[in-house]
Order: structure tokens, then C-alpha cells, then sequence
């Protein structure tokens, strides 16, 4: 490098047009390409090793200021740091910086909206989707929505369930599961750094009991011994042909409304007298054995036999009279025009509690039963045959049972 500094001049760097490398010493250079653009360039030699580095356009830095630019690296160079590789780390703190104020920057509402925009078509209906957002929207948006997701905490959490924690028990309870879902999904983004499993257990001390409150808002179940009796009125009430085998259906499968409302001609085994619910119905994402009854069963050849193609029946098994599914508000009605408030998904728990205290079945007989996951996966790896022929005879005797009640035995 050469000693001699200063060696160009202000109207020479401006009316130099020649391409080529001019040197104003201590290793700064005025770089003219082909195109005529000029640039500043500084060569060094650090640890044996020659390196250019880029000072800039000189339409951007003047000589003088180039000069400035040249002098500060040439220090750096000989404090042994490497003026290349100090813009790089430079840089790259900035780019974490930048990364850390565009976090903190994404709120709580945008956060739950990418959420639910991402995972769209994980959820079953369309209406399921607007659901999860629409309660975040109503209940957790007016607090926490404009807030950066990073700054929400369990005291802001809390703030925004105690006005529906006990008034609007399960729903207060939805909305404390779809805030953690998009906290979680935030801090796996990198918005925030989420909130750690003790600082949930905390929050749900820091809200007030709700557990009875929760209770009243269960599905209103029928009390086993009075299904026998309900059936009989549906029976001879005023609902269409199709409502009432749909509605027995579901009592004798305990299936949940919407998969039988759903429940599609290819889905029934013919031979093996079993109806198969494919893993895209289920809430639990797995596919489904009904082993059924002898009264089930009737019931399945009677639909054919009112199906367009008899021999070979398509479609739904309990079509509407639109021929789409029939809506869970037309069984709720046929429950209301009796004077009960109970629900179809209530029959669930009628057919858990009369297996569990009258029937005396095992635990994991009866959740197999209702689709419930059973065990961890090395105990359901041992149920692979979901205990189908012991099932089909618990169902037998579910249906024995509420025929005896609705003939009066």
C-alpha cells in the first residue's frame, strides 16, 4: 500500500471518463467501469491476504467523504478487524433487529387471522371455520386485538375471559383454547416468545371456578331409562319417514348427529353388516367400525328399499327432502315439539352411562365405542380390531334394552 495519500483532486475525479482504476493512495481507488458509473474501492492486506472492499457510488460519497470512509477502515485493519467482515456482521444484527421490531409489530389479531387463513381446510365445514375466528373476534379482539401478540400476557388473557368465564362457561372455555392455539402459533412463527405451560396452570387459578357452570352447559342428555319411552313418540309422532329411522339410527349407533346425518351409501359393509365412517368425518381425524345392530341393520335395508336404485343404492342413506344432509336443527325441534331440552349429542351420554352402571361394560369398551381415543399408542397399537365382535354384541343389548323400556317391559 502506498504511502502517498491525497494524490487526486475534486475536477479530476469528476472529469476522469477513461475506464480504469485511478489511486488516491493509502489504497483508496476511484473505480470507472465501461459504462462510465465510478465507484470507490479500498484494497488492503490483512494477515497476508489482499481484499477489496466497496466504499460506495461517488455519486452517493464525494472525495472527501470517500477519503473519511477509506481512513476509518484503514484503522480497523490495523486493530486486526477485517473491514469486510465487520459489514457483514453489521448487517446481519441490523436484519436481526429488523426481524425483532417486525415481530413485536404483528398483533394478536393478525396472528389469530394468519392462523386461521393457514389451517382453513383442517377444519370439517366452513362453519366450524367461522367459528373459531368469530369467537376470538366477539370476545378476546376488543382487549387483545391490537395489541402486539408479543406483549400479550396471562393478566391480559385473564382480563379478557373474567366477563364471560362463569356467564358463558363453555364458550369462555373454546375462546381460552383458541387464544393459547394462537399464542403458540405466534411463538412458533417468531412473533412472540408464548406463554410456558406453568403460566397457563397459573392463569386458570388466577380465573374463578366454573366448573358448574360449565355442567349446565353440556349437552342436555336423556336419562337412560326414559330413551325407550322418547323413542316411541318419535315414532308415532308427526316427523317425516326419513327423520324418524335417522333418529332411532343415531340412538341405537350413539353415533354423533352429524355422522349419520352424513352417512353415505359406500360406507355401509354389506356383508360384515358394519358401517365404516371414514377418518374426514370423524372429529378425531380416524376412521370409525359401527358394528350394528339387528334393528340398525333393519333400518339400513329399509332406506334402501326407499333408495332411487334399490340394487345398488348412492349418496346419503338419510337424505333431506332438498336430498342434501338433514340439518341437526330438525331433530333438535323434534325434541322441542315433545317439551324436552334434550340434545342428540346428549344420547351419547345416555348410552355411556347405561353401559358403564347397567350393562357393566369396561371403560375402554364403551369409549371404543364412541370414537373416543383410548391409551396411549402403544395401548391402541393392541386394539387394532377396535373390538368389533364384542361391540356388536354391547350394541345388541343396547337396542334390547330401550326396546324393553318403549314396549313397557
Amino acid at each position: 500500500m502506498s504511502k502517498a495519500l491525497n494524490r487526486l483532486t475534486a475536477l479530476e475525479v469528476k472529469a476522469v471518463a477513461e475506464p480504469g482504476m485511478y489511486h488516491d493512495g493509502g489504497g483508496l481507488y476511484l473505480q470507472v467501469s465501461k459504462t462510465g458509473s465510478k465507484s470507490w474501492i479500498l484494497r488492503y492486506t490483512l494477515h497476508k491476504k489482499t481484499r477489496e472492499f466497496g466504499l460506495g457510488s461517488m455519486r452517493e460519497w464525494s472525495l472527501a467523504q470517500a477519503r473519511e470512509r477509506a481512513l476509518k477502515c484503514r484503522q480497523m485493519v490495523s486493530d486486526g478487524v477485517d473491514p469486510i467482515v465487520d459489514k457483514k456482521e453489521r448487517q446481519a444484527q441490523l436484519k436481526l433487529v429488523r426481524l425483532e421490531l417486525e415481530r413485536k409489530s404483528v398483533t394478536f389479531a393478525e396472528c389469530a387471522a394468519e392462523y386461521h387463513e393457514a389451517n382453513r381446510s383442517h377444519w370439517k365445514n366452513s362453519k366450524h371455520a367461522d367459528q373459531w375466528i368469530n369467537t376470538l373476534t366477539t370476545y378476546a379482539f376488543p382487549l387483545l386485538g391490537r395489541k402486539s401478540v408479543e406483549l400479550i400476557d396471562r393478566e391480559l388473557i385473564r382480563e379478557a375471559l373474567l366477563p364471560i368465564w362463569k356467564t358463558k362457561a363453555e364458550t369462555a372455555t373454546r375462546v381460552l383454547q383458541r387464544i393459547r392455539t394462537t399464542i403458540n402459533y405466534g411463538a412458533a412463527r417468531g412473533y412472540c416468545t408464548g406463554l410456558d405451560s406453568q403460566q397457563w396452570s397459573q392463569l386458570k387459578l388466577a380465573l374463578p371456578k366454573n366448573e358448574k357452570e360449565l355442567e349446565k352447559t353440556h349437552h342436555a342428555s336423556c336419562p337412560h331409562a326414559h330413551v325407550g319411552k322418547l323413542l316411541h313418540e318419535v315414532q308415532h309422532g308427526t316427523s317425516s319417514f326419513v327423520v324418524k329411522n335417522a333418529f332411532e339410527f343415531i340412538l341405537l349407533t350413539a353415533c354423533r348427529s352429524g355422522e349419520a346425518r352424513g352417512a353415505d351409501w359406500a360406507e355401509i359393509d354389506w356383508e360384515h353388516r358394519t358401517w365404516t365412517i371414514p377418518k374426514e368425518r370423524m372429529k378425531a381425524k380416524r376412521a370409525h367400525s359401527v358394528p350394528l345392530s339387528n334393528r340398525a341393520w333393519t333400518i339400513v335395508e329399509t332406506m334402501r328399499d326407499q333408495a332411487k336404485n334399490p340394487q345398488q343404492p348412492t349418496g346419503l342413506i338419510f337424505p333431506g327432502s332438498t336430498g342434501k344432509p338433514c340439518s341437526d336443527m330438525t331433530f333438535t325441534q323434534v325434541l322441542r315439539r315433545m317439551g324436552v331440552d334434550y340434545t342428540m349429542h346428549g344420547f351419547r351420554a345416555s348410552f355411556r352411562t347405561w353401559g358403564a352402571e347397567t350393562a357393566h361394560y369396561d371403560y375402554d369398551m364403551l369409549e371404543i365405542a364412541l370414537a373416543h381415543i383410548v391409551g396411549d399408542a402403544t395401548a391402541r397399537a393392541y386394539q387394532r380390531s377396535d373390538m368389533l365382535q364384542k361391540r356388536r354384541a354391547l350394541m345388541e343389548e343396547w337396542f334390547n334394552y330401550i326396546n324393553r323400556l318403549k314396549i313397557g317391559e
